[in-house]
């Protein structure tokens, strides 16, 4: 009689391929047609990241604080979104132009998605230039690119 066990061994990787095409994720529907705030697909919209320094990251006595920030987050970007939004915090470097090294910042990134109109992109603008208005900063990256959103 044959050894069976070089035959199983054979088996084995498209027994575990035919479980992961069993299991893989399908797409699914959105699920809130009908609402013009989210829906159900996108045609014109894009994705803006906003990049706000808040203070050095080696000093977390200095620069806008939490309360700060979300007394700027309340009064500036959620009446100009208020559909929703995405905030990160994170750590960025800047270098002011004739420095010889980068400063290392704390960082809030806002995430917005919104139909590219003439009037939502002057809102992106309104908030840039609050920003440097209350904190005096230099500026407030912005990256915007087409976005494919679903709800």
């Amino acid at each position: 009689m044959k050894n069976p066990i070089p035959r199983l061994i054979l088996l084995v990787p498209f027994a575990f391929l035919a479980a992961c095409a069993a299991t893989a994720p399908t797409k699914t529907a959105a699920t809130l047609h009908g609402d013009p705030a989210h829906p159900a697909t996108t045609a014109g919209w894009v994705r803006t990241e906003l990049y706000f320094g808040t203070g050095p990251a080696d000093d977390a006595a200095s620069g806008v604080d939490e309360t700060r920030w979300r007394e700027f987050l309340d009064r500036e970007v959620s009446t100009r979104f208020p559909d929703g939004l995405s905030v990160y915090d994170i750590y960025g470097q800047w270098r002011d132009k004739g420095a010889a090294k980068p400063e290392r910042l704390r960082s809030k990134v806002i995430l917005l998605l919104y139909p590219d109109t003439p009037e939502h992109r002057a809102d992106v603008e309104a908030i840039r230039a609050a920003w440097k208005r209350v904190t005096g900063d230099q500026s407030v990256l912005r990256v915007t690119q087409p976005a494919d959103v679903s709800f």
